[in-house]
């Protein structure tokens, strides 16, 4: 018989939750960097942390941390319809939900079925992972850390990658920028002034995720994107990870040739749906 677990702290599901997210670490490594301690999360009684069980173990997992989306592992139907009748009544109103396919169009389907909210698929996503890099020709320019310097750069870039991706992202560009620069997890290919940048965030242990990959506009096309992603992933798996794993827009065929180009493999397609309230 299937039962649903909620918690408050993160320490407390992941000691739950963590073999069963670790068994597809890659699929889930968003949900496993919010909770790890050090991530992205910040936990409150808003949050939702929850686990789906059968015979004492994890089937299925889902998170929450307002104004952000619900997050959810892959599930069969049956625990799906637990997460959604227990995030109905934590949640009035839930803006969007992410997930790996199918488990995710499923999640959307019960959800409108039980809010009479309307859905619809806002961002298709593809998670890839790299294990080896191929160094990819090399564009002119070098590759660093940010600094200080580049905050303002970055900021633009941020609130532009925000503009782009289309993702239900409330994240202000400049704090996003400001805490990337202070820990030390965003580089910029530089040829003569700052040209493309990316980042990584959620370590999980073995895996760890590289996004905020953008190029300014007028320099596209120049190889400068693929060549600060090659330089961070290899620099991330030198520092002893796995793996280093990144999301792509489906709607974006560049991005997703140019990564597999360096050494990325698909691993899950993933789909952010968007919720109004009926």
């Amino acid at each position: 018989m299937r039962s649903l677990h909620r918690f408050i702290e993160p320490a407390d599901f992941l000691a739950q939750a963590e073999p069963f997210l670790r068994c597809a670490e890659v699929e889930n490594v968003l949900m496993l960097g919010i909770c790890s301690p050090g991530g992205s999360g910040r936990f409150d009684d808003s949050c939702y942390l929850a686990t789906v069980e059968e015979d004492q173990a994890v089937v299925a997992c889902a998170l929450r941390t307002p104004p952000y989306s619900a997050v959810l592992t892959r599930a069969d139907r049956e625990a799906l319809e637990l997460l959604v009748t227990d995030l109905a009544g934590k949640y009035q109103d839930l803006p969007a939900a992410a997930g790996p396919e199918p488990a995710i169009r499923d999640f959307a389907e019960l959800w409108t079925a039980r809010t009479g909210a309307t859905a619809r698929p806002a961002v298709r996503m593809r998670v890839f992972e790299a294990r080896h890099v191929f160094q990819p020709p090399l564009p002119s320019g070098a590759f660093r850390m940010a600094t200080e310097a580049d905050l303002a750069t970055a900021t633009q870039w941020a609130e532009a990658f925000f503009d782009e991706t289309g993702l239900n992202d409330p994240s202000d560009a400049s704090d996003v920028a400001r805490e990337q620069i202070r820990r030390g997890s965003l580089f910029i290919w530089e040829d003569t002034r700052p040209v493309s940048m990316a980042a990584w965030a959620g370590r999980t242990g073995q895996t760890v995720r590289v996004n905020s990959v953008y190029t300014s506009p007028e320099h596209r096309g120049r190889g400068y994107a693929s060549a600060c992603v090659a330089f961070l992933t290899q620099r991330l798996l030198d520092e002893g990870l796995t793996s280093c794993c990144i999301y792509t827009d489906l709607a974006n065929p560049t991005s997703n040739k140019i990564y597999q180009a360096i050494g990325y493999r698909p691993v899950a397609d993933v789909t952010e749906y968007r919720f109004e309230a009926g």
